[in-house]
């Protein structure tokens, strides 16, 4: 590797999820800059060090600065922190590609499979960037952002084939209430990642149509095993779903009211339509788009996804709720 530390981090987006993470970085004692799509956003963490949309209340680091100009939040950046919607990055990394440095880490905070592709977010950015798989890494697990914002303690993962760039994002993020483990996994991490979200959706219809503990033990328990069936035929090591990228990951995305797929999964059992929760969740939930890529993914893999495939239909078909339920709970009987 040409170094050992990193100098200057860019967090490619502002929302949530990013602008945490800067602060997790200034925390962990790097200097970051936040690209935001919005100059307000930009102007409000450099002047007030707050972002009010996403994280009011929180002040950021003096370390952490803003600017709506992508090309200068990566001019220099040795860490470069990918933070947007995930069927938005091959649009945005096509833009930025010539200004991320030769050998600069590029890290992953997306949660998606890529529609019509099918690719991973790690293989879009290999496949736009041109950078080497060991330059890329994903950083996943139990990790909601208003949470660690706020200090709460909590674990996650860096996921890179190259274990000396993961132990160099590890040191990097290290904080006294953000604790981070390594992984060679990358294939794993990733589809826990995606696949959670549309298992959260499922799990918050549920909970808006009024069941109970038993019925979310059991779309948790089975929703792990299809998201462990689609990983190992990807040629991931079934343990990873087992740990925090897996289970930990699932379990907080499906239970907490701070998830926007558990959110918008609940305002679809109340009644709502797409339409409706989507307005009434404001920002994106992730499971929505990603529930058709990764139903065509586990399909063109020959793998059973059957809670994703009822997802899908409820959000894409116009399917009821109800429906889906009696769907799922008539299918064939078999062995476990």
């Amino acid at each position: 590797m040409a170094f050992t530390q990193v100098g200057r981090a860019a967090v490619m987006g502002a929302g949530s999820w990013g602008s945490t993470f800067a602060k997790v970085l200034g925390d962990a004692g790097t200097d970051v800059t936040i690209w935001a799509r919005r100059p307000e956003i930009a102007e409000s963490v450099n002047e007030r060090h707050e972002n009010p949309d996403y994280l009011p209340g929180i002040p950021l680091p003096e370390r952490v600065t803003a600017t709506a100009d992508p090309l200068a939040a990566l001019d220099g950046a040795d860490l470069v922190v990918l933070a947007v919607p995930s069927q938005t990055l091959r649009q945005n990394l096509a833009g930025w590609t010539g200004a991320i440095g030769a050998d600069a880490t590029l890290v992953s905070l997306m949660k998606g499979v890529e529609l019509g592709t099918g690719q991973r977010m790690s293989q879009v950015i290999t496949e736009v960037t041109g950078a080497s798989p060991g330059r890329v890494a994903v950083v996943t697990g139990p990790n909601l952002a208003k949470e660690i914002a706020a200090c709460q303690p909590t674990a996650t993962v860096v996921a890179c084939e190259d274990p000396a760039r993961a132990e160099l994002i590890q040191r990097t993020v290290a904080t006294q209430y953000f604790r981070p483990y390594t992984n060679l996994d990358v294939v794993g991490c990733e589809v826990g990642g995606a696949v959670k979200n549309v298992i959260a959706l499922a799990y918050g219809i549920c909970t808006g149509m009024g069941f109970g503990d038993n019925t979310k033990a059991t779309l948790i328990t089975r929703g792990l095993a299809e998201t462990a069936r689609l990983g190992v035929k990807l040629g991931a090591d079934p343990m990873t779903f087992a740990g925090l990228a897996g289970l930990g990951d699932l379990v907080a995305t499906c239970v907490s009211p701070l998830s926007r797929n558990h959110t918008f999964g609940e305002h679809l059992g109340r009644g709502m339509t797409v339409a409706e929760a989507q307005e009434a969740t404001k920002q994106t939930a992730e499971g929505v788009k990603s529930c058709l890529s990764i139903r065509d993914l586990a399909r063109s893999h020959g793998v059973e996804m059957p809670i994703t495939e009822q997802v899908e239909r409820v959000c894409h078909e116009g399917l009821e709720p109800q429906g889906a339920i009696v769907e799922l709970m008539r299918r064939s009987m078999k062995s476990e």
